[in-house]
């Protein structure tokens, strides 16, 4: 399958060199924490001492889970729908951002359980009306999977960009993202199910349950995720991590936001390794599992603000961090160059 071939390899050389400049810059070796090793990956994945980053581009998976019908969301599945219509005017959290950092941007509606009207920077790619309820059945068919996945490649193969954002938007998502956690980390329901949108501990207990049943139901494997993210997941999701693979594969390095673009993060790595040399990861966000699968991925994010809003804000956020590295990377001069001693 398509999803299977080997991302782009990053150029070890131009690693190497980028390491050599951060220790003759002025400044105590390693003094810049991880701001060195962000311009040190993203050297490795354009392949030049001095990167840059101009043209950013955003995107906004949205789409439906059955499983909202099982009371796991402080909101009903109609605000999908409203969220859409608020990116599409620039009233969101993402859309500000996305203007301050001059990015380029667009919804892809996966499949909403309400009607959506043709709009502005909508992109109507909807597979289904949102997914099934995965507490009874299957969240989606194999090829309602399979066509979520190339959704999401087909929209990276369209974009002209050198740094890529994905966001999601979905009512019970974060069930569906918990539920998927659970099954890749082998640990327990209670372990990953998080507050979401802000429900209550009552409804967070609840939400555990109905995922730890919904795994009994289907006894996914972490070690088949796209049979997985049929059973569990999210056509948003999906969508996510068909883009997420595509960037690879081109050589677009990606950066991750919170917990549910982190989970389809670690799933395309599960189905293709290769991908996460290509992943940078914008913010560990306040949903509790959002630590637990960071770990899996060997991850260090770059902020920590007790965000956990979603849309790709976190990593909206982190840009401007990570343009801050490659100033820095840039254009301090080196010892030499300012006539400064080493001290050796």
């Amino acid at each position: 399958m398509w999803y299977q071939q080997a991302a782009k390899e990053i150029n070890v050389e131009m690693k190497l060199e980028a390491i050599k400049r951060q220790s003759v810059l002025t400044k105590p070796p390693g003094s810049l924490g991880q701001l060195e090793a962000v311009a040190v990956a993203l050297a490795s994945m354009q392949g030049a001492v001095k990167p840059v980053l101009k043209k950013p581009y955003i995107a906004i998976f949205a789409g439906d889970h059955g499983v909202a019908n099982q009371g796991v969301s402080a909101f009903p599945q109609v605000v999908t729908g409203e969220m859409i219509r608020n990116f599409s005017a620039g009233g969101a959290a993402i859309t500000v951002m996305a203007k301050q950092m001059n990015a380029g941007f667009s919804v892809l509606n996966m499949g909403t359980a309400y009607y959506v009207e043709p709009l502005e920077g909508v992109i109507d790619v909807s597979i289904k009306p949102g997914t099934d309820d995965f507490s009874q059945q299957p969240a989606m068919t194999p090829a309602e999977t399979e066509a979520c996945l190339q959704t999401g490649a087909d929209f990276i193969d369209g974009l002209d960009c050198d740094i890529f954002i994905g966001g999601e938007m979905g009512i019970a998502n974060t069930t569906s993202a918990s539920a998927l956690a659970t099954v890749l980390l082998v640990q327990n329901a209670d372990d990953l199910a998080g507050p979401g949108t802000g429900v209550s501990k009552d409804v967070v207990d609840h939400k555990a349950q109905v995922i730890a049943a919904a795994i009994d139901l289907h006894q996914p494997s972490a070690e088949q995720p796209v049979a997985l993210l049929a059973a569990l997941g999210g056509l948003e999701i999906a969508g996510l991590v068909g883009a997420y693979i595509r960037c690879a594969q081109r050589g677009l390095p990606i950066l991750v936001d919170g917990f549910i673009a982190t989970v389809a993060a670690l799933i395309a790595v599960k189905i293709n390794p290769s991908v996460r040399d290509w992943m940078l990861f914008g913010h560990s966000s306040a949903e509790p599992g959002h630590v637990k699968v960071l770990r899996q991925l060997e991850a260090k994010p770059i902020l920590q603000l007790d965000m956990r809003l979603g849309e790709g804000s976190g990593a909206a956020v982190a840009y401007s961090v990570v343009q801050s590295a490659l100033a820095l990377h840039n254009q301090m001069a080196s010892f030499a160059d300012a006539g400064v001693s080493t001290g050796e």
